[in-house]
């Protein structure tokens, strides 16, 4: 827990293990997560969004986003770095998405976007990004467009807030549940910009498993808080 914080801070290791206690002692399927997090994430993007997808769980995030912003007219695009890697809950997401009529492409196309939505690299990062999703960061930061983060801009370390190779650039970051230690720490402050934290419904006693203690109010009047506003 970040000490400068009125609001506990999650690692990513702890991240891991409350996805895994919400699913296997709550019965809480991590689908529903990801379907939370996506439609709470798409509520940001209030102009034509171009989502660009990585090929974790944080892609599926994306992509679930990409389905509700389809469904109310503001999707421009969707790009996938390696559809054909998805498995599990994040494969059926781009099963979902892909019914509802919307092609993927294999590289990025903004079009007539005016947000990009970063949903390439999720919590789980140990080292900096390189490759193709190196490639796509610097693309993203280069779009002229406003960037939407999904839990933390991709590239940055979860944990300590390094960057150390391409990281996304964000206006906002949408962060789930809680908010990731290295918005808070080294180079996160700078790269996360405008900083939500989003109720998915995670269970609390998930959290109480971990050592975390939320406020019992925090979701209590609004299903989203600004972290500017509840830190010190």
């Amino acid at each position: 827990m970040s000490s400068s914080a009125r609001i506990p801070t999650l690692t990513s290791a702890e991240s891991r293990q409350v996805d895994r206690l919400a699913a296997e002692r709550f019965h809480l399927p991590l689908i529903w997560l990801m379907e939370a997090a996506g439609w709470q994430v798409a509520r940001f993007c209030r102009g034509r969004t171009y989502v660009v997808c990585g090929k974790g769980n944080n892609g599926g995030d994306g992509l679930a986003a990409a389905r509700h912003l389809h469904r109310w007219g503001r999707l421009a695009g969707v790009a996938c770095l390696d559809a054909a890697a998805y498995q599990g809950d994040a494969a059926l997401e781009l099963e979902a998405l892909r019914a509802s009529g919307v092609d993927i492409d294999s590289e990025v196309r903004c079009g007539d976007a005016t947000i990009l939505l970063d949903a390439l690299l999720g919590t789980g990062i140990t080292r900096p990004a390189e490759g193709a999703v190196a490639t796509w960061i610097e693309e993203v930061n280069g779009a002229g467009r406003r960037v939407i983060s999904i839990d933390v801009p991709s590239g940055l370390n979860a944990d300590s807030g390094a960057t150390g190779g391409p990281t996304v650039r964000a206006a906002l970051t949408a962060t789930l549940g809680l908010p990731k230690l290295g918005l808070v720490t080294g180079d996160g402050p700078a790269h996360a910009g405008e900083v939500w934290v989003c109720d998915i419904g995670i269970p609390p006693g998930a959290l109480t498993e971990v050592g975390i203690e939320i406020p019992p109010h925090l979701f209590a009047m609004h299903d989203r808080v600004e972290l500017g506003a509840i830190r010190l």
